[in-house]
């Protein structure tokens, strides 16, 4: 993968050297906090924690990490927590050579652990881009709450929310709310709350669909409210309001205010790019596809965005471009069926009719249930002459009315 022109680095999982093997989720949500802090260095280039984190528990050979992400530098290190203490120990490796180029240790209070989590970022950024003053770590720093305990709930609900099922799903929002409860005006865990029940309600994992996704709305602009200057809060909401609200011209702003607070949160690219695909403002929708998928190559949501991106090139009417996108989704995820969708409707509207019925055929046997008058429930949020073009090309595909 070719490096980007600005310095680049991926910050790996921490080893938790607390001797409690509970203390794994502070250990990775020390690491999370740390990408945060880089990111707001708008001069680098940041690895999602989605990506970096795909390393977790594996023997990996540096260099062999920094071309498969396409990072300068890789940054590494450990967290002991013990009663109101922290230490973190970090060390900066060059990716291109293998070189270690610095290591510290970094002590505090528990107390103080937003501060401690800036100085690693700081003393990371002053190894490898100097120039940067420390003025863009102070505009964009943000304590996403003063409650500890909230912030510890926080935490261990993010440790186990991938892979998320129906059963963890019940135990994460468990988690969020409690988080919610003891500060009400925690953004990102308020964010965090709204995705859970929409991704609930878009898999069924709930008895109550209508229940589940008026709530989800509700915790998103609760999120947008009290998370203006919160990126992910902001990105979580933006994602609620375009898929459950169907509001991608409010969930656009939300995400382009994320991105201009953290310009390395691929989750915000990611989002953007999909609700201006719903808003038919497609070259764009392409660019920032583009832009979270290079932030986080191993990003869970890159199926999606790949997809996304052939949807975008198949309403623009670049047909061939929109296989190339959507072949490389069905390589990698075979059975994602929104992959086919677009798949058998390109081929059928390029008057590829043998193509598009073969797509079809494989669509059915991944979602026997769908047909040409439930389209619109699944895309929903698209413009109608747009959805107006997948009933037609499903409807020649062979897709049953």
């Amino acid at each position: 993968m070719v490096l980007p022109p600005q310095p680049s680095i991926a910050v790996l999982p921490f080893q938790n050297m607390s001797g409690d093997p509970e203390q794994e989720y502070f250990a990775d949500g020390m690491v999370e906090e740390i990408i945060t802090a880089l990111s707001r260095f708008r001069s680098l280039f940041v690895i999602a924690r989605n990506s970096s984190f795909t390393y977790k528990g594996r023997s990996v050979d540096i260099k062999q990490v920094g071309r498969e992400l396409g990072v300068r530098y890789v940054l590494e290190g450990s967290v002991r927590r013990s009663a109101e203490r922290v230490r973190i120990t970090a060390q900066l490796i060059d990716a291109l050579t293998g070189a270690h180029l610095w290591a510290d240790r970094f002590d505090g209070a528990l107390e103080d652990l937003f501060d401690l989590q800036d100085r690693v970022a700081a003393r990371v950024v002053n190894e490898i881009e100097p120039r940067l003053a420390q003025v863009e770590l102070e505009r964009g720093r943000h304590k996403p709450t003063a409650n500890l305990g909230a912030y510890d709930y926080f935490l261990r609900a993010a440790a186990i929310s991938y892979p998320m099922t129906k059963e963890r799903s019940e135990e994460v929002l468990r988690l969020a709310y409690k988080a919610v409860e003891l500060d009400p005006g925690f953004a990102a865990a308020c964010g965090f709350a709204s995705w859970l029940h929409a991704w609930r309600g878009q898999n069924q994992w709930t008895d109550d669909v209508v229940q589940e996704r008026a709530e989800a709305l509700r915790m998103a602009r609760r999120a947008a409210e009290v998370g203006k200057e919160d990126a992910v809060a902001l990105a979580w909401a933006a994602y609620t309001l375009a898929y459950v609200g169907r509001e991608s011209e409010h969930a656009a702003p939300l995400a382009d205010r994320a991105i201009e607070l953290n310009l390395n949160l691929a989750l915000a690219w990611g989002i953007s790019g999909w609700a201006r695909l719903n808003l038919g403002q497609l070259d764009i929708a392409i660019e920032h596809l583009a832009r979270g998928m290079r932030l986080s190559p191993f990003d869970p949501g890159v199926r999606a965005w790949l997809t996304a991106t052939g949807v975008a090139h198949l309403l623009a009417g670049r047909y061939d471009e929109s296989l190339s996108w959507t072949r490389r989704t069905m390589q990698a995820y075979p059975d994602f069926p929104a992959a086919w969708r677009v798949a058998a409707t390109c081929h059928a509207l390029a008057g590829q009719i043998e193509e598009a019925k073969a797509m079809c055929a494989r669509l059915r046997e991944l979602e026997p249930q769908l047909r040409v008058r439930n389209i619109r429930d699944l895309f929903a949020p698209y413009r109608s002459a747009d959805l107006a073009k997948f009933e037609e090309g499903l409807r020649i595909a062979g897709l049953p009315e």
